[in-house]
């Protein structure tokens, strides 16, 4: 497991959550975490979506392979595969008209779906679906 402690202080955070995203993700742990302590958020992309790509989010215990970031006090953690198109994200919590929920703004993706939860990246496209926007 590597843990962003163990890297040199002056690189660039490998995610970073905003105040509203980091005051949700407490409040969810907190209830979690009286079952389990040893959660953390976890954040993945997996093919799919309208893009070719899509974010996941889910509270999971660090794995081996891991790269874990100390947030506020909260645990992010990523797996190796999925790093690559996280690094430098941004995880934002928006409350509104169109509804609640988590979205990721990244650097690295050049197109995204208007849900936010499906993206692109110049090297790594994935095979684009149609759009359905109801995730």
């Amino acid at each position: 497991m590597i843990t962003v402690d163990e890297v040199s202080t002056a690189q660039e955070q490998v995610v970073t959550l905003t105040a509203k995203a980091a005051e949700m993700v407490q409040g969810i742990l907190a209830k979690a975490s009286e079952e389990n302590g040893n959660l953390a958020l976890r954040v993945y992309v997996s093919g799919g979506g309208c893009s070719g790509l899509q974010y996941g989010m889910a509270l999971d215990e660090a794995m081996e392979d891991d790269t874990v970031v100390s947030y506020d006090g909260i645990r992010v953690v990523i797996d190796a595969d999925s790093l690559a198109f996280v690094h430098g994200a941004e995880i934002d919590y928006v409350d509104g008209l169109m509804g609640a929920g988590f979205t990721v703004n990244n650097p690295n993706a050049v197109s995204s779906c208007g849900c936010g939860h499906s993206f692109r990246t110049a090297d790594e496209g994935g095979s684009a679906r149609g759009c359905s926007c109801s995730h």
